[in-house]
């Protein structure tokens, strides 16, 4: 078993002094903070905050999907996956994947699962403040990350949130108004962590200074201020104890979890039988049946991300002309009737993110097609099948069941890993017009997955499609420069719950969006009869309704919802 230092995180829900929710009071019978004022009583709340990575609050049944802290839905509300399976089944994600959105749709409660964890941070933090004696600076400092982390995710999904300060928390205050971003308050998180943190851990998925300071980063390029995260990016490539794995595939393997590249990350294990502590969010979201008769079939990746790992015939990618045709695929074609695959040069990674027909699927033998698939031609899903979230054949410690068929997969999350700081460290030299810098730091990735193994063919005598990928030689202008770097972001970190934030906060999601939805419709019809129109105000979430109803009028909502 993968080693851990908060497994069976369901033992701490007792003893929180306050509600997971946002709007609630304290719980009557929880323990008093005076019971827990000592080093033992610290780490377990610490330990409760952990477990609030995952987005589970109060191990509630039945939308663990909704909160999932992978975030694997919002690559639905972008152009690298469709919500999968078949379109009435979670209507729900289906309203957000067609674009008609309201602030009653149920998957807003990734609110909730956000604001859970800033309170059980908060928790840790006031909890501190009250012990007379003791150094708990390193405690301190973890939550802090950790809340840091939780107003993060809240920030870039609803835009205008509240701050709940630890002071707010100690009077069960929590229906502050949301007067505006709170990027001052993450940053200063995330700068006590860097400054109060240690170079390295001994339990693994605690962050490190080194973890803080990318994380920093990443918070600055979320405002473009490019200078202030490229000096934090410098800083950990150049001195920090981080490396991109031989193998790409690793990352979603056994090998890459805690590796070299793993800056921080959900720490997701199975236990045996109906796992708690697997990766409950999701649970939906392997083939059905599939080779090894999972469950359910949700996040299909899409066309339009297939087209994407094109290359040119020198190893590069299309950026321009990717959708100008598609790769040979099955849709619309049973599984007993003839198929070719894609004979044109492909980058290599395409097999290691999307399970297509003719191919190796994880170490279960070739992807048959249309009957491991559950969507009908007539849903507005796709012909494929995701791979990076789905665990290998033989790798038993990433294997976990739920009660119904569904899979709690034991692969680790990387919320950040080395290749995401690389890219973030090309775009930002990139905006400095250093162009030098961010082609190294992209042709770093580039390199690597050239180098790494590839899928074979179903003989085991040589690489399973016409993989061609080569490094730039080049950039001959920024803006060049602009476009290969966030198209490499796509290749390297497609289905990993980025794309969504990637594109919202580079300015680009409407007219991204509304040209995917024009070029999908091509390949399946039936999206094209029923998807909407992203508009500018879906650069954020809605607050949901529940939340300003709960607030007692202390929230407002977004414009346009």
């Amino acid at each position: 078993m993968k080693k851990r230092f908060f497994v069976y995180f369901t033992l701490f829900a007792v003893i929180f002094a306050c509600s997971d929710d946002f709007t609630d009071v304290p719980a009557i019978g929880a323990l008093s903070d005076q019971t827990l004022q000592n080093e033992q009583g610290v780490n377990l709340l610490l330990v409760g905050a952990y477990s609030a990575l995952d987005g589970i609050r109060n191990n509630q049944p039945g939308a663990d999907w909704a909160v999932s802290g992978d975030n694997w839905w919002f690559d639905v509300l972008a152009d690298d996956a469709h919500k999968g399976s078949t379109d009435g089944d979670q209507a729900d994600l289906y309203l957000l994947e067609i674009y008609d959105w309201t602030s009653g749709n149920p998957y807003l409660t990734v609110w909730d699962g956000r604001f859970a964890g800033v309170n059980r941070a908060n928790a840790v933090i006031s909890l501190i403040n009250k012990i007379p004696e003791g150094d708990f600076t390193a405690q301190l400092a973890e939550a802090r990350f950790l809340r840091g982390h939780f107003n993060f995710e809240l920030q870039k999904m609803f835009g205008n949130i509240p701050f709940i300060s630890v002071e707010n928390y100690d009077a069960t205050e929590f229906n502050q108004p949301n007067s505006g971003p709170i990027w001052d308050q993450i940053e200063a998180d995330f700068q006590f962590a860097v400054d109060n943190l240690p170079a390295s851990q001994s339990d693994v998925g605690r962050p490190s200074s080194w973890a803080a300071k990318a994380y920093l980063g990443k918070v600055h390029m979320f405002q473009s201020e490019y200078a202030a995260a490229a000096t934090l990016f410098t800083d950990v490539i150049n001195n920090g104890p981080y490396s991109l794995l031989p193998e790409f595939v690793d990352n979603f393997r056994l090998a890459g979890d805690n590796s070299v590249e793993a800056i921080f990350s959900i720490q997701f294990t199975t236990d045996g039988g109906q796992s708690l502590n697997g990766n409950r969010g999701g649970t939906l979201n392997f083939p059905n049946p599939g080779p090894f008769g999972s469950c359910c079939g949700f996040y299909q990746p899409t066309i339009d991300l297939s087209n994407a790992y094109k290359t040119d015939g020198t190893g590069l990618p299309l950026l321009d002309t990717f959708n100008d045709s598609d790769i040979a695929n099955d849709y619309g074609v049973e599984s007993a009737d003839p198929f070719v695959p894609e004979a044109g040069p492909l980058d290599p990674r395409l097999d290691y993110t999307v399970g297509r027909r003719g191919i190796d699927y994880n170490g279960y033998g070739t992807h048959i097609g249309k009957d491991w698939i559950r969507a009908s031609f007539a849903d507005i899903s796709g012909p494929y099948l995701p791979k990076k979230n789905v665990y290998y054949a033989g790798e038993d410690g990433n294997a976990g069941t739920g009660a119904w068929g569904q899979q709690h997969s034991g692969i680790n999350y990387h919320i950040i890993r080395y290749a995401d700081v690389l890219l973030m460290a090309a775009e930002a030299a990139v905006e400095a017009n250093d162009l030098a810098t961010a082609l190294d730091y992209v042709n770093q990735v580039r390199n690597r997955a050239k180098n790494s193994s590839y899928v074979q063919n179903d003989t085991g005598t040589g690489p399973a499609a016409n993989y061609q990928i080569e490094p730039y030689a080049s950039f001959p202008s920024q803006d060049v420069a602009r476009q290969a770097v966030r198209f490499e972001r796509r290749l390297e970190l497609a289905m990993e719950g980025h794309r969504y934030f990637d594109l919202t906060r580079w300015g680009v999601a409407e007219s991204v969006i509304n040209e995917y939805t024009q070029n999908e419709a091509r390949a399946i019809p039936n999206f094209g009869t029923k998807v909407g129109t992203f508009m500018s105000n879906m650069n954020i979430l809605p607050i949901p309704i529940n939340a300003i109803d709960l607030s007692g009028g202390a929230l407002s909502q977004n414009p346009g919802y």
